[in-house]
C-alpha cells in the first residue's frame, strides 16, 4: 500500500506542474490590458510602464512564469491589481466559503443519489426504477442557475421563509454555525446538489443491477444468505466506482460553482473568479485557478488511495 501511494504521489508532482503552466498561460493570452482596471483613463505612458514593471508584466512569458512559481512555492501568490490585498489571503477566505458550500451540497446529492440508485437498482424495470431514473435525469437535465432562482422566488419572495443572497446577516462574510447563518446555506446548497444527485444516482443504478446480475449474489443467495448482507456484497462491489464518481463531483462542485454562488452572492471561489475575470485582476485570477486546480488534482489523489484501500486488486493492478 506505501508502495502504491509513494507512486501516486509521484505521478501528481508533474501533473501540478503541467496545471500551473496552463493557469499561467490560459489568462495570459487572453486579450485586453490587466492593468485597465488600476489605470485612470488619463494615465501617462510613463505611469502605465511603471505598474506594468512593477508587477512584471513587461518581460518575457518564461521569465514571468518562472518568477510566478518561484513566489507560489513560497506561498506568494502576488497582490490583487483592483484591491491591493494579498492573493493568497483573499483566495483562501473564499475557498473555505465555497469548501463549506460543497461539503453541504455533496452531503445532501450523494445521500439522495446512493439512495435512488440503490433503490432503482434493486427494483430494476419497475415503477419505483422509473420514478427513481426520472428524478435522476431532471436533476442532470435542469439547468442550476435557473432552479437556483426558482428557489429565492419561491422560498425568498413567495414563502419569506429562507434570505435569497448573502452568507449571513447584514451581507455579513463571519461564519458562525447558528440558524441565523446556516439558514444562508440551504437554497444554493440545495441547488448545488441536484446534478451530483442525478450523476450518482444513475451511476449507482447501473452498478447495482450489473453487481446483481452476477453469478456471485445469485450464490450467495442459493447458500440461503439474508438480503442484507446481499446487499452488503454490493456496496463493497460498487463503493470503488461510487467513490470515484463522487470525488469527481466534488471536484466539480469546487471549480464550478461560479453561476451558484453569482445567483446567491455567495462569498466564494466562483464569485471571487467572476470579479476577477471582469476586472481583467490576472494576479488573482491565476491565483484563483491555480489554488482551485490543485484542489482538485490532491482530491483525485485521495479518491484513488481510498480506492485501494476499499479494492485490493487496484493495488495489484
Amino acid at each position: 500500500m506505501l508502495r502504491y501511494i509513494s507512486r501516486r504521489v509521484l505521478y501528481v508532482a508533474p501533473i501540478a506542474l503541467s496545471v500551473a503552466l496552463v493557469c499561467f498561460l490560459l489568462v495570459h493570452i487572453t486579450p485586453g490590458d490587466p492593468l485597465v482596471a488600476v489605470l485612470p483613463a488619463d494615465a501617462s505612458q510613463e505611469l502605465a510602464q511603471q505598474l506594468r514593471s512593477a508587477y512584471g508584466f513587461d518581460r518575457p512569458l518564461p521569465v514571468q512564469f518562472g518568477m510566478w512559481m518561484w513566489r507560489a512555492l513560497h506561498g506568494d501568490l502576488g497582490s490583487s491589481i483592483a484591491t491591493g490585498r494579498p492573493v493568497l489571503q483573499e483566495v483562501m477566505n473564499a475557498v473555505r466559503n465555497t469548501i463549506m458550500l460543497a461539503a453541504f451540497a455533496a452531503a445532501l446529492g450523494f445521500a439522495l443519489g446512493l439512495f435512488f440508485g440503490l433503490i432503482a437498482g434493486y427494483y430494476r424495470d419497475t415503477w419505483i426504477d422509473k420514478a427513481a431514473t426520472s428524478v435522476a435525469i431532471a436533476g442532470v437535465s435542469v439547468p442550476h442557475y435557473w432552479l437556483g432562482m426558482v428557489l429565492v422566488i419561491i422560498f425568498s419572495v413567495l414563502l419569506n421563509w429562507l434570505p435569497a443572497v448573502g452568507a449571513g446577516p447584514g451581507g455579513s462574510a463571519v461564519w458562525s454555525w447558528d440558524w441565523d447563518h446556516l439558514k444562508y446555506l440551504v437554497l444554493p446548497a440545495i441547488t448545488m446538489s441536484v446534478i451530483p444527485m442525478g450523476i450518482v444516482t444513475r451511476t449507482i443504478r447501473a452498478l447495482t443491477g450489473d453487481i446483481l446480475s452476477q453469478d456471485f449474489v445469485e450464490a450467495l443467495r442459493a447458500k440461503g444468505l439474508r438480503e442484507t448482507k446481499v446487499f452488503r456484497h454490493v456496496l463493497k462491489n460498487a463503493a470503488p466506482t461510487a467513490l470515484a464518481v463522487m470525488g469527481l463531483q466534488l471536484g466539480y462542485m469546487l471549480g464550478g460553482s461560479i453561476l451558484i454562488e453569482t445567483v446567491f452572492s455567495w462569498p466564494g471561489s466562483g464569485m471571487l473568479l467572476n470579479a476577477a475575470i471582469f476586472q481583467r485582476d490576472l494576479p488573482l485570477l491565476q491565483g484563483t485557478i491555480l489554488v482551485l486546480s490543485l484542489f482538485f488534482v490532491l482530491l483525485n489523489l485521495l479518491v484513488d488511495i481510498a480506492q485501494a484501500g476499499i479494492d485490493p486488486r487496484i493495488k495489484r493492478s
